[in-house]
């Protein structure tokens, strides 16, 4: 082989060994945030800075988190939250938040000795500090079909009665309600057509700027409710709830005077803001053994506000007013509405106390249910289930 021919030769073969070589590399991704969580070591998941959407199973081992924007469960997806743990919510109004969305699931399980606690992350907190706790079911609604949730346009709605969202146990929420205007706001905690397969109990919330929870249909049992200084309603319902309230004990406290337009004990609808009372499913829950206190030197509206073809069951329920609290400006049981009045199966066997309250001071409009009021009798909640809560009755 000649000179120009070794050259030519040698310079082919390391062509060829450098072309093999770039084809045979490979690159290393760089990982990126993009929003979704998806273990605790994805680099979206910061408990310094806790916000995204959850696409995987997730488990939040006990600690404090900081809650730093819209946490959202997603479909098919679960969160679980260890016992013990406190969520800090920074300042920001409506767009801070924990969501569940229908298909997904949440496991809190706090216990008495070790609740979960979600509050605000300001030096001097306030109502309205952030959202709340959104949970999304299947569970049918007044009418049926799906709805969009107020706030955040999440789906809620379906035709799964025993619809499980997950567990909600030894949970207390301070400081929510945050709201876009006096017809879109947070609560407490809000109940989205959430199903009876969901376990909600020992449960608190405390100052929220709107209602303590509400619930938009469903089928959901809540038992043991501490409901301290809401601005709105304590106990609100509507759009086709039929679930059951066990042993809630409501309080606006002496010293405590924010209020909204129409603060009320509880309120509760048939169907969504009286727009469709000839729907099938109107709200028709069972409330027994509740108490209501209002030691504030405002005046509630009234302390139970039933309308809009709404049914209640409500037994063993005890209000009672302070001394420095004033009359409720509507009536203590109040059945009207320029909307509708309530549902004529309506029952409300209440006991009602104080200085400035006329038990006999109700008014049932075209309804032909039940008010039956005295001054003695009913025993309302047990407080002894609070214990852990610190709460001092």
């Amino acid at each position: 082989m000649n000179t120009i021919k070794q050259f030519l030769f040698f310079s082919v073969l390391a062509g060829t060994i450098v072309s093999c070589s770039s084809d045979n590399a490979t690159t290393t991704p760089v990982a990126v945030k993009d929003g979704k969580i998806t273990s605790l070591t994805d680099l979206d998941y910061d408990a310094t800075s806790l916000k995204g959407d959850i696409t995987a199973n997730l488990s939040l081992p006990k600690g404090d988190y900081i809650l730093d924007g819209a946490l959202v469960v997603k479909s098919g997806f679960k969160l679980t939250i260890a016992a013990g743990s406190t969520f800090k919510a920074t300042p920001g109004g409506t767009n801070v938040y924990l969501a569940v969305e229908q298909g997904a699931k949440i496991d809190a399980s706090g216990t008495a000795a070790l609740p979960i606690l979600f509050t605000s992350n300001s030096g001097n907190p306030r109502a309205g500090d952030w959202g709340g706790l959104l949970l999304m079911g299947k569970a049918p609604i007044s009418g049926g079909g799906t709805a969009t949730t107020e706030v955040v346009d999440f789906t809620y709605g379906g035709t799964d009665p025993a619809d499980n969202s997950g567990t909600l146990k030894y949970v207390t929420v301070e400081y929510t309600g945050a709201r876009i205007n006096g017809d879109k706001e947070f609560n407490g905690f809000t109940m989205y057509s959430v199903g009876s397969g969901t376990v909600v109990e020992n449960i608190a919330s405390k100052y929220g700027d709107d209602d303590a929870i509400e619930f938009f249909g469903g089928t959901v049992n809540v038992k043991n409710i501490l409901v301290v200084n809401a601005k709105d309603d304590m106990l609100d319902y509507t759009q086709g709830y039929t679930g059951t309230i066990d042993n809630a004990y409501c309080i606006r406290e002496l010293g405590y005077n924010d209020v909204t337009s129409d603060p009320r004990g509880v309120e509760g609808d048939g169907n969504f803001d009286g727009l469709a009372p000839t729907q099938a499913g109107q709200s028709n829950p069972v409330l027994k053994n509740i108490t209501i206190v209002s030691n504030s030197v405002v005046a509630l509206d009234a302390i139970i506000k039933i309308r809009r073809n709404s049914g209640i069951t409500m037994t063993n329920s005890l209000a009672i007013l302070g001394t420095k609290a004033p009359a409720p400006t509507k009536g203590f049981v109040n059945y009207t509405d320029s909307k509708g009045d309530a549902g004529n199966t309506s029952s409300v066997i209440i006991t009602g106390q104080g200085l400035n309250l006329d038990i006999n001071n109700n008014f049932k409009g075209t309804s032909t249910g039940i008010i039956t009021v005295s001054p003695t009798g009913a025993t309302g909640a047990n407080t002894s289930v609070f214990t852990w809560t610190g709460y001092a009755f």
